[in-house]
């Protein structure tokens, strides 16, 4: 029987992640970029598979088992995720199962995700059971890596662009030359698609509660999908782009790889005919904006309208991105949820955060623009932005609270490694998580940032009771019910009554 050549590991890290809500309230989402790899690998003749121990929920050593059962050439852990803490917080899952592994197996280890595209080095010099990882997203470096004839032969490996490796004879990390990413003129050819047949059943990926109250509060099936990738803004709080990282030197972060990528409308309308075909109602587009130019998203809509998919549509937009005169047209290609990265509704302190690409906009009219055009908002908002004040946050709330969106998440400020305040951070000496599970906004170990203003177990005290003062308000929670049904009343009553320990604060 032919060797499998690559196997990609999605990790289940959603105990650590998410405490109690993780048994029912976290999304379960398809691993798109190990899908994606799979699929590359397919065009360059290789045999992949993939595992989604999140799926499965697969304890460490279930998932070890199988790993080595399948003995793969190289197993390839995929730590990335569709928002900026994902690849950081996914890593404390992905490297216990890799020791886990490595104590059982010698099977080749392979890393790729924002985290060590991040920090390269550092993750290869602190964890053994790892033996490569990739600098950016990994596509060209994986499948030339396959192309290695002995994978424990350095001067081979030296040959793949874009690849660290550790050099265990000598106890040495070598760092090769970068590797570039996919143009957006091959994307189509080397990355054609999602790998579904090699996910487990649709039935598996569950939406947030949130999300599925347009549709009777039915969260599965799922699926999430990219139309392009990147993000051409650099915001300060920000590491999504550092995957299009072309240059290996230190100081370098997302916001100096600000790439934006799409796929042909013609192409990736063949992505939703498939997920329509599943059964799929709940979708996700992942990209970091979807709202963002009109001869791309436009197309896609018009597409989907064409073939009447009764879709229940959650997508990004910021809000200077987000016109009136796209409204309608979404929401009749099924787009039921905005997410607007509002952050702060003070300028002053907004300006400060997307620096050269700030826009201002009266985000009290932009709110009743979208909810006009029957599309549901959920609002994004951060405390502790690096300027901010307890009065500064307390206006946040405020401005929250008085423009109340069918959702909301509120974050502490977080420099995720790869960010520009990550650099900042480390620059100035500020307390880091000691944990991968610390840059979670919702685990025992998160470590948020202080800023001059205020210390970090202040603003995370903060934080935390203002989620629950907004989901416990009875304005709020009317709003819900007269809207979607006691259903969806219930959910966020529900999820109130879990209460989130935290180190930071003396639990």
């Amino acid at each position: 029987m032919k060797q499998v050549d690559i196997l990609f590991i999605h990790p289940n890290a959603s105990r650590r992640i998410y405490q109690d809500l993780s048994s029912e309230h976290s999304a379960i989402e398809p691993p798109i970029w190990a899908a994606l790899l799979a699929n590359h690998c397919r065009t360059r003749g290789f045999d992949p598979l993939i595992l989604d121990c999140e799926a499965e929920r697969l304890t460490d050593k279930q998932a070890a088992t199988i790993i080595k059962d399948i003995n793969p050439r190289i197993a390839c852990f995929v730590v990335y995720g569709q928002q900026p803490s994902a690849a950081s917080q996914n890593m404390s899952g992905a490297t216990s199962l890799c020791d886990e592994l490595r104590s059982i197996s010698n099977i080749p280890t392979l890393f790729v995700g924002g985290h060590v595209a991040a920090l390269p080095r550092e993750v290869l010099s602190q964890h053994d059971s790892i033996d490569m990882v990739c600098q950016n997203e990994g596509v060209y470096t994986i499948s030339n890596l396959l192309q290695v004839t002995d994978l424990s032969d350095a001067t081979q490996l030296k040959k793949v662009n874009g690849l660290c490796f550790r050099e265990r004879d000598i106890d040495w990390i070598t760092v090769n030359p970068s590797q570039g990413i996919v143009a957006r003129r091959d994307l189509e050819h080397d990355l054609p698609g999602m790998a579904w047949d090699l996910l487990p059943d649709i039935s598996k990926y569950r939406t947030a509660g949130w999300h599925s109250w347009p549709n009777k509060s039915e969260k599965a099936p799922f699926a999430s999908l990219y139309t392009s990738l990147g993000c051409p803004y650099r915001c300060s709080f920000c590491m999504i782009n550092i995957i299009n990282r072309t240059d290996s030197s230190d100081g370098i972060s997302a916001a100096d790889s600000n790439k934006w990528r799409y796929w042909n409308p013609d192409f990736i309308i063949k992505e939703f005919d498939k997920i329509a075909a599943m059964g799929v109602k709940n979708v996700k587009i992942a990209d970091e904006l979807f709202v963002l130019n009109p001869r791309h998203f436009i197309e896609v809509c018009d597409k989907i309208i064409e073939r009447k998919y009764d879709f229940n549509i959650w997508a990004y937009s910021r809000v200077d991105t987000c016109r009136e005169k796209y409204l309608d047209k979404l929401k009749e290609a099924g787009v039921n949820w905005l997410a607007l990265g509002i952050e702060n509704p003070n300028k002053t302190l907004r300006q400060e955060i997307h620096k050269d690409h700030f826009e201002d906009v009266k985000v009290t009219e932009l709110i009743d623009r979208i909810r006009g055009a029957g599309i549901n908002i959920s609002a994004n908002y951060i405390f502790g932005l690096p300027m901010d004040t307890k009065e500064s946050m307390q206006g946040t709330l405020d401005f929250a609270m008085e423009n109340l969106s069918e959702m909301v998440n509120v974050y502490s400020a977080m420099a995720y490694p790869g960010s520009p305040l990550h650099l900042q951070a480390r620059q100035n000496g500020w307390k880091l998580p000691d944990t991968y599970a610390g840059y979670s906004q919702h685990s025992y170990e998160t470590q948020n940032l202080p800023n001059d203003n205020l210390k970090a177990e202040e603003i995370l005290k903060f934080r935390d009771e203002a989620w629950t003062k907004y989901h416990t308000h009875e304005p709020y929670l009317k709003l819900l019910e007269d809207k979607f049904g006691i259903e969806a009343r219930k959910n966020v009553e529900d999820m109130t009554k879990i209460t989130l320990k935290r180190k930071l604060l003396g639990d």
